[in-house]
């Protein structure tokens, strides 16, 4: 099998290690249109094999966004056919962790920057144990720039295995194209599996996916693909498609101008409204949709028939015949319609077939009730699943309509939608943040409740992010928009739920199996039951003809194929309201079966930034010594000189101005204040000094077994006092990993850091620690832990720990809505909350608990009602009650997710 395309390389700025490579080759393979991706980090070039449809500017953007510089190199080529070939191995073997190294004795002397450096070069390594860390030398200029990060921090530059590994070709097939629709109408499985045999028997296409709950489909399919014939397709099941344009940027030219064709089409389908699954909107009153008004017409005439058998008893049995036909007119047609598309048992062909022979019994009545009460089910079907969908579109309630642009000194008010990047906008006190950014100037308490759940506001200052959907409570601000509306965190999350809520989870996959034989397989039972009791037992026919018909309708199954996706979707959307997001229902599925979770330390189980953790006072007391030091140590952005000053503003210490400030070389930084001379070294520079005491070096070897990094602060010769400063935990690590032991998971530590701070941070934690690693190393264990019969989860940042999150069962990447944190794992933990690890665990059990509770729920009733039916004990009516008060019981258990609020603060 062969395909062709074309191929377009790109010069990529930024990588310097293979987890970089690996992570741009996985966004890039995962847009519609590419087929093959090779990037090389020594070359700093990806190549890129596509149709002829890709949005080249796209795909730049996109390696952009994840911290990279993407730039075309010359013109784009046509590519000859190539053969399948099996993929190579990829394996990671760079030594990028230098967030988490430790530093003892580190020696940063000599690192000068002349007046006009712009080294832009961040050595910080926020966490790092730095104990017996020697910053002399680090000099700075008056113009000196020494400020960068360049989007992978983690990487330790002077270690890098800087060997690209280079898979082999992976070509795929046929260039794909991607299109997505929103379906009105559909309100149960047995309406996405008829849309999705009818779809997938088209020409050209190759691959469906049908959401009930996010009323959506996607389909993929190659260039030749007629995507106006695909809407009209759906449209003559009697529902109807409308391509979802949002994201244009992305979507081929050609399905553009397709879906506006559609868009701009004529009167809607001649099906419309006249079936019990109605496609009208589904926004609005309920009572207002097309179902609910043919509902209510049926159930009219019904009760006219009624009426007219009381006073005029010859006009039966056709008033109720009539009063059936105006229900089952247009289920009959759907189940045609149906059958000549592929799915001929479905619902409405049992609905027909049972409603018919009703009738033809001289049980009209019997058929007519049965009729409307069918009508009724699926409008409560409707209702139900209505409930899910709003539960994730409700987010996108939260952006604001209009935003206050400030333009030239003067605002004016545009619509939210239409704010670009880098335009500043000002958010006052009572306002929804109206896009995600930075804010520039202001202070205030966001209620970020809405989009993460937090119940305390955060502060908000300079240079603080800020999303789109948060409420600002107190003071005005200035915000810096950083995405558009279309790529903003809501939108990016009612994007990933969505798409998640589409992809099939094992237990779905299997009862849709299942159910396709299950269905015939009734109309058989119900078949014999009929005709072998009069056959072989001179039964009376009409009796077992009746008990037939009503087996036949318990035989729906209806309630059982949407069990488990109304569960999943429940999960994901109230997952996606607590900032967990996870890809699709094998994932949710999956993640409660972690019992062994890996975590890495800086900036998953710590904040990533070092902080004065203790103040010892000696000559001078805490304050003085606090002071004196931040005087010594203001203007600088080293993380030790950030911590300190980070303390001396919460303690609210005036910061005095430093004389003849600067940095001795070898030694530390030097300075005078107050006329008093200062030295703030590491204890061994400081000992060149001054004769340390004994009871002082016990105190300082005591906090260095903490894992905290000390520095000493002379003045005039004689020890002011001592600092001592650690990354710490996050606030909630240690409640977080209590409740992973609850869960039964048992979790560890894996870090480059040393031993001393990795065993200290471990132990305040209660938990095992792997220290002084490499990547392949933590890439390493999890394989070994997973060869011992562990499912495991890996939790990091989602960049300096690709090779371990692959390796693992369960990927989380632990970000802040970054696109990083986004496009690499399994799911991801948005805010930054340890706990939320547990979290997902917890949910995930519940929606397993949840499926089950569904499944038995289903299965039970009908097993009940089917041997009633046998026996003769219920009839029509409460066969038909059994299937949709089946149907509508499971999916108002699995909306009981919704409420899931997660663990509570304690």
């Amino acid at each position: 099998m062969t395909a062709s395309g074309r191929r377009t390389r790109f010069r990529v700025e930024g990588m310097d290690c293979a987890s970089c490579a690996a992570k741009i080759e996985k966004a890039v393979r995962r847009t519609p249109g590419v087929t093959d991706v090779n990037v090389s980090v020594v070359a700093g070039t990806m190549s890129v094999q596509h149709g002829d449809e890709l949005d080249l500017d796209s795909l730049s953007q996109k390696v952009t966004r994840l911290g990279y510089k993407a730039t075309r190199v010359g013109a784009t080529k046509k590519t000859m056919p190539v053969a399948l070939a099996q993929s190579g191995d990829r394996k990671y073997d760079h030594a990028n962790d230098h967030a988490v190294h430790d530093h003892s004795d580190h020696d940063h002397a000599g690192h000068v920057h002349d007046p006009n450096c712009k080294h832009d070069h961040d050595h910080a390594g926020a966490g790092n144990d730095h104990s017996g860390h020697d910053h002399a030398g680090h000099v700075h200029g008056p113009n000196c720039k020494h400020d960068h990060d360049h989007g992978h921090p983690g990487h330790d530059h002077s270690v890098h295995d800087r060997r690209a590994l280079h898979p082999n070709e992976d070509p795929t097939p046929a260039a794909q194209n991607q299109t997505r629709f929103r379906i009105s109408g559909m309100d149960c499985a047995s309406c996405a599996s008829k849309i999705d045999t009818a779809v997938r028997r088209m020409p050209d296409v190759t691959d469906v996916k049908v959401s009930v709950v996010a009323g959506t489909m996607t389909v993929m399919h190659g260039v030749q693909a007629d995507i106006d014939g695909v809407a009209r397709k759906v449209n003559s099941l009697g529902y109807k498609a409308a391509p979802i344009l949002a994201d244009r940027q992305t979507a081929p030219a050609a399905v553009l101008d397709s879906a506006q064709s559609i868009a701009a089409s004529g009167p809607p389908d001649a099906l419309e409204g006249m079936h019990g699954h109605d496609h009208g909107p589904q926004d609005g009153p309920w009572w207002k949709t097309s179902k609910a008004q043919l509902t209510i017409v049926c159930g009219l005439a019904l009760a006219v028939a009624f009426g007219l058998s009381q006073f005029l008893p010859q006009t039966q049995p056709w008033g109720f015949i009539i009063a059936m036909a105006v229900g089952l007119i247009p289920i009959a047609r759907r189940a045609l319609s149906g059958a000549m598309n592929g799915s001929p048992f479905t619902i409405e062909t049992l609905m027909t077939i049972a409603a018919i022979g009703a009738v033809i019994i001289d049980a009209a009545e019997e058929a007519a009730v049965v009729v409307f009460l069918f009508l009724v089910g699926e409008l409560l079907e409707g209702i139900a699943t209505g409930r899910a969908r709003a539960s994730i579109r409700a987010l996108a309630a939260l952006m604001p309509k209009t935003a206050l642009v400030e333009r030239d000194g003067t605002t004016e008010t545009v619509p939210a939608d239409s704010l670009a990047v880098n335009m500043i906008v000002l958010v006052r006190p009572g306002d929804r943040v109206p896009a995600d950014g930075v804010v520039v100037s202001g202070e205030s308490a966001v209620d970020e409740a809405p989009v993460t759940g937090e119940s305390v506001p955060k502060r908000k200052e300079t240079g603080d992010n800020v999303f789109a959907g948060t409420v600002n409570q107190e003071g005005v601000l200035k915000v810096r928009v950083t995405a558009s509306a279309a790529d903003n965190t809501i939108s990016r999350i009612i994007a990933l739920v969505e798409e998640a809520q589409e992809s099939k989870a094992p237990t779905e996959r299997f009862i849709d199996r299942f159910s396709k034989y299950y269905t015939p397989g009734v109309m058989v039972v119900a078949a014999l039951i009929a005709i072998l009791p009069p056959l072989l037992a001179g039964a009376e026919w009409n009796t077992w003809i009746y008990r037939g018909l009503a087996v036949l309708l318990i035989g729906c199954p209806c309630a059982l194929v949407i069990s488990t996706p109304a569960a999943i979707a429940a999960a994901l959307s109230a997952g996606a309201r607590r900032g967990l997001l996870m890809k699709g229902g094998a994932v949710l599925e999956n993640l409660g079966k972690v019992n062994y979770v890996a975590l890495d330390k800086t900036g998953t189980l710590t904040e990533g930034k070092p902080k004065v953790t203790d103040i010892v006072g000696v000559a001078r007391d805490q304050r003085e010594t606090l002071r004196l030091a931040a005087a010594l140590e203001a203007g600088s952005s080293h993380p030790l000189a950030v911590a300190i000053l980070a303390k001396a503003a919460d303690e609210k210490v005036s910061i005095a101005q430093a004389t003849d400030a600067g940095a001795v070389g070898g030694k530390g930084v030097v300075g005078t204040v107050d006329g008093v001379r200062l030295f703030l070294a590491s204890p061994r520079a400081a000992a060149e000094e001054v004769s340390l005491d004994q009871q002082l070096l016990i105190q300082i070897a005591g906090l260095n077994d903490e894992g905290k990094t000390v520095s000493v602060l002379l003045a005039d010769k004689e020890v002011a006092g001592l600092f001592a400063i650690r990354d710490e935990p996050r606030e909630d690590a240690r409640q977080g990993i209590a409740a992973l032991h609850d869960l039964g998971a048992e979790t560890v530590m894996l870090t480059g850091d040393n031993q001393r701070t990795a065993k200290a941070i471990a132990a305040s934690l209660g938990m095992e620690a792997r220290a002084e690693l490499m990547p392949q190393d933590k890439q390493k264990i999890v394989g070994e832990m997973r060869a011992k019969g562990k499912f495991v989860a890996k939790v990091g940042d989602g960049i300096n720990d690709a090779p371990a999150l692959a390796a693992a069962d369960i990927g989380i990447a632990m970000g802040s809505g970054t696109d990083v944190a986004l496009e690499t794992a399994d799911a991801a933990v948005l805010h930054g909350r340890v706990k939320d690890v547990a979290n997902m665990v917890m949910l995930s059990r519940l929606t397993m608990r949840n499926i089950f509770q569904n499944i038995t729920l289903s299965l039970g009733l009908k097993a009940v009602f089917l041997v009633t039916t046998v026996l003769g004990v219920t009839g029509l009516w409460p066969a038909i009650l059994a299937d949709t008060g089946a149907t509508v019981l499971v999916t108002a258990n699995a909306m009981r997710l919704l409420a899931w609020k997660g663990l509570q603060e304690t």
